[in-house]
C-alpha cells in the first residue's frame, strides 16, 4: 500500500487534505461491491489531477443533493468515490467499451505519465453526469474557498442514477428550480433534467461532512455505512464554481487609428502651453505691469527729490560720476577693440543658445565621438557648445594681452578708490532720467568702469572655470582635485553666471541706444568719434551675420564641421 501524497485544506486554516497516515487499500475497492439500492449516486469517474503516485483519489466528483440526514453518509460515499477510483486505474472504463485517455506528464517526479495505462471515458448514457444540486451554505463558502478547492471539485455521475433522486425532494425541495441548458450527449435531453432545484442546507452540516469524510477514507470500511439516500455537500463541491467577472461585454477603448486600407495613427490633441496664458492670466499681468510702471515713476519722482536736496547738489559737484585716468592713457577706441567686441557678441549669442539647448535636449539626434576615444561620446549640441567655449577662450586671451599692451586697460580697470563714489552718483543720475555726460571715447563713467572690469576679470574666469569643470577636458584621475572642486559647485555657478552676462548684454544695449545710439555705434564699430551713420550700417551687418549663425547652428550645418575632428553618428 502507498501512501497518499496531501494537498491544500479543504477548508481555510484547516490541515492539509487527504488526513496524514491515508493509503490505497483494497478495502476501499471493496466498496464497490455494494448494492445501487444502498446508494444514491456512484461517481464512474476520477479526477484527472490526481497524484500518480499510490493511484488514489485527491478530490472525489461529488453528488449533492437534498436531505436531513448528509453528515452520517459522507463516510459511504467517500469510500464510494474512491472505489470508483482504483476501478478507473485498474482499467475498468476501458472494458466498459469507453475510449482511453491520452496518457500526459507524470503527477510526480521520476513517476509514471497520467492517467495510468488502460484509463478510458465510459460511453453511452452512463457517462452522463448527475444534476448538482447547490446549497446554500455551499454558496457561502464558494467565494472564500475557491481558490484552493477549485482545482479539485470535479462533480460528476452517472445519468442513470439522476432518476434514483427522489421525485418528491427534489419537487418540495425549498429553492428555486435550476435553468436547464444544453445536452451532455447528442440527441438527449437538456441538462440538468426537470425539477432540479437549488436546496438549502444548514451550513453547519457542511463542516459535519468534511469531517465524516476524512474519517471515513483511512477506516476503509463502506459495508457498515447507511445508504446514501443524499449528497454529501462538502467544501470541494462548494467551491467548485468560482465566483467570474462578467465578460459578456467588451471593454472600453480608444480609437488610435482612422478606418480604411491605409490607417494612419491619429496624433492625440497637443496639450495647452503653460507659456500661453488664461485670460485671467493677461489680465492680471496688465495689472501687474502698471503697477510697477507706477512703482517706477514713484521711484523716480523720490530720487530727483532726493538729488535736488543741498547735501545732494555737493554729493554730485565732488563726484560727478567719473575720475581722471592716470597720465599716459590712451584716448579713442582703436579699430582691433571694434573687432574683438563683435567677435565676443557673436560668441557669446551662439554660446548662450547651444547651453540652454544642452539644459532642455533629451533625446540628442547626433552625437559625436573624439578620435581614438570611443568612450568620450557626446552629443553634438554639447560639442558645438565645447568649441565655441574654446573660440571665446582664445578671443578673450587676444583682447587681454592687447589691452595690457596699449594700455587700454586703464579704462577698465580702477585705478583710484573714487571710483565707488562715482559709481553711485552715476547710478542715481541714471535713476533719476538726468544721466551723466557721455564720453566714451576718452574716459568711462565708474558705473561702466565697474561694470566692465566685472564682465571681464570676473564673469568670464569664472564661466571658463566652471565649463572646465563640467567639461570632458577635466581629468577624471585627479581625484583630490576633483574633490577639492566638486562637479556640483560648478554646476550651481555656471548656469547663474549666463544669466549675469544676459542681463548685462540687454542692459549695455538699451543704454548704448539711449544715451546717443550713432556716436556711440560709431565708437564700438567704426572707430571714430563722429556722429554719422557708418557705424550703424555696421552694427546692422553685425546684426545679421549674427542671425545667420543662429539659424546655421543645427546638426544639418554642424555634422560635415565636426567630422573634421571625429566621428558624427546618430546613436
Amino acid at each position: 500500500m502507498a501512501t497518499l501524497r496531501r494537498g491544500l485544506p479543504r477548508t481555510p486554516g484547516g490541515d492539509a487534505w487527504p488526513p496524514a497516515g491515508v493509503v490505497a487499500s483494497d478495502a476501499l475497492a471493496s466498496a464497490d461491491a455494494a448494492s445501487g439500492d444502498e446508494r444514491s449516486v456512484a461517481v464512474d469517474s476520477a479526477a484527472p489531477s490526481a497524484p500518480a503516485a499510490g493511484g488514489s483519489l485527491s478530490a472525489a466528483s461529488v453528488v449533492t443533493s437534498v436531505g436531513e440526514d448528509v453528515a452520517p453518509k459522507a463516510a459511504e460515499q467517500a469510500t464510494t468515490v474512491s472505489a470508483s477510483a482504483d476501478r478507473l486505474r485498474e482499467g475498468s472504463g476501458a472494458a466498459a467499451g469507453g475510449s482511453p485517455l491520452r496518457r500526459g506528464l507524470p503527477r510526480v517526479s521520476g513517476g509514471e505519465p497520467w492517467p495510468p495505462a488502460g484509463v478510458a471515458v465510459p460511453g453511452g448514457a452512463a457517462s452522463v453526469p448527475a444534476p448538482v444540486v447547490q446549497t446554500d451554505a455551499a454558496r457561502t463558502a464558494e467565494a472564500p474557498q475557491a481558490s484552493s478547492s477549485a482545482p479539485a471539485a470535479t462533480p460528476a455521475a452517472p445519468a442513470a442514477s439522476a432518476p434514483d433522486l427522489p421525485s418528491a425532494e427534489r419537487a418540495t425541495a425549498p429553492g428555486t428550480s435550476l435553468r436547464r441548458g444544453l445536452p451532455r450527449v447528442a440527441g438527449g435531453d437538456p441538462w440538468p433534467p426537470a425539477g432540479s432545484v437549488r436546496a438549502s442546507a444548514a451550513p453547519a452540516a457542511v463542516s459535519e461532512v468534511l469531517e465524516q469524510a476524512a474519517a471515513a477514507l483511512p477506516s476503509a470500511e463502506p459495508a457498515t455505512a447507511e445508504p446514501a439516500t443524499t449528497a454529501a455537500a462538502t467544501s470541494a463541491a462548494a467551491s467548485a464554481v468560482a465566483r467570474r467577472p462578467d465578460v459578456s461585454a467588451p471593454l472600453p477603448f480608444t480609437r488610435t487609428v482612422w478606418n480604411g486600407s491605409a490607417p494612419r495613427r491619429v496624433s492625440a490633441e497637443p496639450a495647452p502651453s503653460k507659456l500661453s496664458p488664461t485670460w485671467p492670466q493677461a489680465i492680471g499681468g496688465l495689472f501687474a505691469a502698471a503697477g510697477l510702471a507706477v512703482l517706477a515713476g514713484a521711484g523716480i519722482a523720490i530720487v530727483r527729490a532726493f538729488l535736488s536736496l543741498p547735501f545732494m547738489q555737493d554729493f554730485l559737484t565732488t563726484y560727478p560720476g567719473e575720475y581722471h585716468l592716470p597720465a599716459g592713457a590712451p584716448v579713442g577706441l582703436p579699430a582691433w577693440i571694434g573687432w574683438q567686441h563683435f567677435f565676443n557678441v557673436f560668441l557669446m549669442t551662439l554660446i548662450i543658445r547651444s547651453g540652454l539647448r544642452v539644459r532642455s535636449e533629451k533625446r540628442p539626434t547626433a552625437f559625436w565621438t573624439p578620435r581614438g576615444n570611443p568612450k568620450g561620446k557626446i552629443s553634438l549640441t554639447l560639442w558645438f557648445h565645447q568649441g565655441l567655449d574654446l573660440l571665446w577662450i582664445l578671443n578673450g586671451v587676444v583682447f587681454i594681452v592687447l589691452l595690457f599692451v596699449t594700455g587700454q586697460w586703464m579704462r577698465l580697470v580702477p585705478t583710484s578708490w573714487e571710483v565707488f563714489p562715482n559709481a553711485l552718483s552715476a547710478a542715481l543720475q541714471y535713476v533719476s532720467f538726468d544721466w551723466p555726460t557721455e564720453n566714451g571715447w576718452v574716459n568711462y563713467n565708474s558705473l561702466q568702469q565697474l561694470a566692465y572690469f566685472t564682465v571681464v576679470f570676473l564673469a568670464a574666469p569664472v564661466a571658463i572655470a566652471t565649463g572646465f569643470r563640467m567639461s570632458g577636458l577635466w581629468p577624471k584621475k585627479a581625484e583630490g582635485l576633483s574633490k577639492a572642486y566638486p562637479i556640483e559647485v560648478a554646476r550651481a555657478l555656471h548656469f547663474p553666471t549666463m544669466l549675469f552676462f544676459v542681463a548685462f548684454i540687454v542692459v549695455h544695449v538699451a543704454l548704448v541706444l539711449l544715451t546717443g545710439m550713432l556716436r556711440n555705434l560709431n565708437h564700438m564699430f567704426a572707430a571714430q568719434d563722429a556722429v554719422t551713420w557708418t557705424g550703424f550700417w555696421v552694427f546692422l551687418l553685425s546684426l545679421a551675420v549674427i542671425a545667420g549663425g543662429w539659424i546655421a547652428a543645427r546638426p544639418l550645418v554642424l555634422a560635415p564641421i565636426a567630422k573634421l575632428f571625429g566621428q558624427v553618428s546618430g546613436r
